[in-house]
């Protein structure tokens, strides 16, 4: 069993990065600590999809030689959605500082109870 989880170091590291950025989400009120939680858990993701993208012996496609080949889509679907987590990021910074600067605080139970007054 050890030396399972020695060969496959990375489904390990996928694991806990998606378990911690699942528990930063779900079980802070912080907002900002939420936008955290979303990238480490897009990280775990991004590494699943690679990980399982890896060929052994594998060549590029554009190579003319013999031999196994290597899928150049999750690559470029991890390229792209990089991206468009880097937008979602910075879109949700920007409503993050909109809210602080409206309610004066960033904590979800407080927003909560202040909209609830309103």
């Amino acid at each position: 069993m050890i030396d399972l989880l020695f060969t496959h170091y990375n489904y390990v590291a996928v694991v806990l990065l998606l378990g911690i950025g699942l528990y930063m989400i779900t079980e802070s009120t912080n907002l900002v600590k939420k936008v955290v939680g979303l990238n480490v858990f897009q990280s775990g993701i991004f590494l699943f999809f690679i990980t399982s993208a890896y060929l052994e012996g594998g060549a590029s496609p554009i190579a003319t030689g013999e031999g196994p080949y290597v899928s150049p889509l999750p690559h470029v679907l991890i390229l792209t959605a990089i991206v468009v987590g880097v937008s979602l990021t910075a879109v949700a910074l920007a409503l993050i500082v909109r809210i602080h600067s409206e309610y004066g605080t960033l904590d979800e139970d407080v927003l909560r109870e202040v909209r609830a007054n309103e």
